[in-house]
């Protein structure tokens, strides 16, 4: 991957144009690039930004890093972030910055855009039986000594296609064996039994090592506490077993173990901790990827800092500003952004400010509700005529990070003062 370009840096050059939402209209007409706009330090208000624009809160941003980088340095654990949830190679490089072992990935099209931006471990939190993503894996192994990529397995099935696929490739993949979280649970073998099975698959080939064992707690039928202590320790007890059994490969520098969502990260932490030393150092892997903007609703409930304040944080990075378009009777009113721009997969978004459109003053959105979404138009249900005037803007808080990010190719990163100081570009 070596190069004279900084391929992250080098977005900075992108001319700004009709490509993304809610940048001012005049930066395409002057030509300027994002790195140009940015040096400029508009205000988000009076700098010609148009509506919706979604933004994220530049302390906000930097908190949520920190926070759950120091936390996996304390609990010893190595951090993977899925890089699913933001897409953004800028994020991705500050997420390295604080700590970061390497970024997860789910499906081939993000280990490709990892791969573009220099991202050197990449886990894949999949079983890869693409027969043409494994061939470009290999590729990227052989073409880079210093690259390292791990993926799932789960089926006897998917061992011999990923075998077939590899045989003429130019390098061994490493994978690990994944436990299932339960039956109704998403994907992973089963049993233990389903993952010795699997684990001899993969040693009857000669184009994939078995490194480790891992999986994802969220999915535990009817997840609490001791539910998911109680996979988890199945989880490292199916890695113990191996070791002692000689599973793993033999040319092993260390033994991968891995889990974690963003809502169970303390459970991982406890239960990694409870590892005895294995015949090699081993790798604890947390891979918790909603904390970089967090939410204002749903992770704001299902936090694990909510159990353990005096471990830290997390803070809503995320505003979407909205106009109203509409007031068409006391009790109701439009806003210009809807479907396309506002996530709601996990519930509909939350009105926070409200800003007077003639004075700019803001105030907290009291009285105004969000009561359902068209393509173009958020419905919001007023209870009083004053509560809200046409051309006034209203700052919408949103859950689930993942879907929040996809739909916005360049977001501006706004100071305390209303100062846009970076644009973060996304890659879904």
């Amino acid at each position: 991957m070596a190069s004279d370009s900084d391929p992250v840096k080098d977005l900075a050059d992108e001319p700004v144009d009709h490509r993304f939402k809610g940048l001012p209209p005049d930066a395409q007409t002057q030509g300027l690039t994002v790195g140009q706009l940015a040096a400029q330090r508009r205000d988000l208000h009076t700098g010609g930004f148009t509506t919706p624009v979604l933004t994220l809160d530049a302390d906000a941003l930097e908190h949520n890093l920190a926070a759950l980088g120091a936390y996996a340095a304390r609990h010893d654990l190595a951090f993977a972030p899925h890089g699913k949830t933001c897409m953004s190679p800028q994020l991705f490089r500050r997420q390295l910055d604080h700590g970061a072992w390497g970024i997860t990935a789910a499906v081939p099209h993000q280990a490709r855009v990892y791969r573009a931006f220099g991202i050197q471990r990449i886990f894949l939190a999949n079983e890869l039986v693409d027969p043409a993503a494994l061939r470009w894996v290999a590729g990227e192994l052989a073409a880079d000594p210093d690259f390292r990529f791990v993926c799932y397995v789960d089926s006897v099935r998917g061992v011999h296609l990923m075998d077939r696929a590899l045989r003429d490739a130019p390098a061994v993949v490493d994978v690990v064996v994944e436990l299932g979280a339960g039956e109704g649970a998403r994907t992973g073998a089963r049993t233990e039994e389903d993952c010795r099975v699997v684990a001899d698959a993969v040693a009857a080939t000669a184009t994939l090592r078995l490194v480790g064992t891992g999986g994802y707690e969220a999915e535990v039928p009817d997840a609490d506490p001791a539910r998911v202590h109680a996979y988890l320790r199945r989880l490292t007890a199916l890695a113990v077993e191996f070791d002692k059994a000689g599973r793993f490969a033999p040319d092993l520098e260390e033994i991968v173990v891995s889990a974690g969502g963003s809502a169970w990260f303390d459970a991982v932490a406890d239960v990694f901790a409870e590892l005895p030393e294995l015949s090699r150092p081993t790798l604890k892997l947390l891979r918790s990827g909603a904390y970089v903007s967090h939410d204002h609703g749903w992770y704001t409930r299902l936090t694990p800092f909510n159990r353990h304040p005096e471990e830290g944080g997390l803070r809503p990075a995320f505003r979407l500003w909205t106009q109203v378009v509409s007031r068409p009777s006391p009790t109701q009113a439009f806003v210009n952004a809807g479907k396309r721009d506002i996530a709601y997969d996990l519930g509909l978004p939350g009105a926070e400010l409200v800003r007077d459109a003639l004075t700019g003053v803001e105030r907290p959105a009291t009285g105004v509700r969000v009561v359902k979404l068209s393509d173009q138009h958020a419905w919001l249900e007023t209870d009083s005529a004053d509560d809200i005037q046409v051309g006034d803007l209203v700052a919408l808080g949103m859950s689930h990070p993942c879907t929040i990010f996809e739909k916005w190719p360049l977001i501006p990163v706004v100071e305390a003062d209303g100062t846009v100081t970076d644009y973060v570009r996304t890659f879904f």
